[in-house]
């Protein structure tokens, strides 16, 4: 496929999500964990997660998901020139996710990597596709954030277990040259003197093994809408925007108390929202397309729409874009 010889935008084509098939409601955890539906409910506004099962794997929410983007676009697979892959939870050390998918979708040749930034991930892939996008890089891209953090979760930790989900959702971006279109801004930062307030205790260079995730999550509940917030108001001035002008905020899904708080800060009605952390709790790389797409398929993004999306994860890493559906 030939490259764009100039600078152009990447637009969003189309979206598409996957889910387990094993839906967990609260009731069913508190069977298993000392908790309970309130305790849950009051603190976080998780419902529900999916967990992954036999035979699911990062590599394969993310290919349905990838699937159900192309189909969504109306693009062949064979016209995807990029895959960027946004995940903590890889199926092998390596090679990379993103080569499986690539594999499964039946693409011989494309520029394929993971990019690892835990919660932010998506953030971070999606600046990465943008970039080759507007460089002349890549002309047609999948970009996905899909994880199983439900195996690095330590199931007799009660405050973490409950948070998290299995899914994937993806985007298929696509160089154009819509003014009306496209990926405005994006901000990235990290700042890694915070890693002991959320990290997972095991890797191949330190203890050989996979490791649990570990969190202090009062710590990072402050952080979190700190510099949420503040990266909102910079991506909306990278693009000459103001919190006005916004029609929807696609946000991280951890909690549903940092979704209102930070929609607080900014002085956003709760009703530009979306919120889908009550039904699929915490998945990580995987929350901010999922989102985007349940509320792409349910009608409330409509095409023309202003989309901020925000996330901040482990690391710290945080980011925000600002987009044009």
């Amino acid at each position: 496929m030939p490259l764009l010889s100039t600078p152009t935008r990447a637009e969003i084509a189309g979206v598409g999500s996957a889910l387990p098939l094993r839906r967990v409601d609260n009731a069913e955890l508190a069977a298993q964990v000392d908790t309970s539906d309130e305790w849950i409910v009051e603190r976080t506004g998780i419902r529900s997660r999916y967990i992954a099962g036999d035979g699911e794997t990062t590599a394969t929410l993310a290919t349905d998901a990838a699937r159900r983007a192309l189909d969504h676009a109306g693009i062949e697979a064979s016209d995807i020139d990029l895959i960027v892959l946004a995940t903590a939870t890889p199926d092998q050390t390596f090679p990379a996710t993103a080569t499986k998918v690539q594999t499964a979708l039946g693409i011989r040749d494309c520029v394929a990597f993971d990019v690892a930034a835990v919660c932010s991930g998506f953030l971070y892939a999606l600046t990465v596709a943008d970039a080759m996008i507007r460089s002349g890089g890549a002309t047609t891209a999948l970009v996905i954030g899909a994880e199983t953090f439900s195996r690095i979760l330590d199931w007799e930790d009660r405050a973490t277990c409950v948070l998290f989900g299995d899914g994937a959702g993806a985007m298929v971006l696509r160089a154009s040259d819509d003014p009306d279109r496209g990926i405005l801004a994006t901000k990235l930062h990290a700042d890694g003197r915070y890693n002991d307030l959320l990290y997972v205790d095991g890797g191949p260079s330190t203890t050989q093994t996979v490791g649990k995730l570990r969190m202090k999550g009062r710590e990072v509940f402050r952080h979190a809408v700190t510099n949420l917030a503040a990266v909102l108001g910079e991506v909306l001035a990278a693009a000459g925007l103001t919190s006005a002008d916004v029609d929807w905020v696609v946000p991280h899904q951890a909690n549903a108390r940092i979704l209102d708080a930070t929609a607080r800060k900014l002085g956003l009605s709760p009703d530009k929202v979306v919120v889908t952390v009550d039904r699929h709790a915490n998945t990580s790389a995987a929350s901010v397309p999922l989102a985007f797409d349940v509320a792409v398929k349910d009608g409330r993004i409509k095409r023309g729409d202003l989309v901020v999306l925000e996330a901040m994860g482990g690391g710290f890493t945080w980011g925000a874009a600002a987009v044009r559906y």
